[in-house]
């Protein structure tokens, strides 16, 4: 009986801390989310690590975080960034608790486009390692955004392809 109530509390306790866990990540996430839309640039680059990329959604956008923030920065002095409001969110954890990986779908000025990405843990706090941002393309409308993008991405592949 003390060994079950034992295993039960345990299980509680590792359940709870992984709550908390989830909800520092979604705060860090949200918080990201909202400085950009306020254009407040160090709040915004301060979340990642000093190693972070970001992947944006034209195919050239595979980003440092000093490239990254060099592309954003006249957006940011100008006061109109983007505003990207997270309508659902998934959050999972390697063994050690130490790294996460998350998806989400956001609502934008592009319409829903799904964030991806890895948070790892520094000290206390969680930072953005990793981030992918994708467009969203409902499959009925794919044949379209294909016709759209032939032009400019086949050059692109081509170019590639001589790599």
């Amino acid at each position: 009986m003390k060994k079950t109530i034992l295993l039960l509390l345990l299980v509680t306790s590792f359940a709870n801390a992984q709550k908390t866990e989830k909800n520092k990540i979604n705060q860090t996430l949200d918080t990201w989310h909202r400085a950009a839309a306020e254009a407040k640039i160090d709040d915004y680059f301060n979340a990642f690590t000093p190693d972070a990329v970001y992947i944006g959604t034209d195919a050239n956008e595979n980003w440092t975080k000093d490239d990254f923030y060099t592309w954003a920065k006249p957006f940011f002095d100008r006061g109109t960034t983007w505003n990207f409001k997270a309508l659902e969110r998934h959050i999972f954890f390697d063994k050690t608790e130490k790294i996460a990986w998350f998806d989400e779908l956001l609502d934008t000025q592009m319409k829903i486009c799904r964030g991806s990405g890895v948070l790892v843990k520094v000290g206390k706090e969680w930072k953005i390692q990793h981030y992918v941002l994708s467009m969203t393309i409902p499959n009925d409308e794919v044949e379209a955004a294909i016709k759209i993008k032939a032009p400019i991405e086949d050059a692109l592949i081509a170019k590639l392809q001589k790599k």
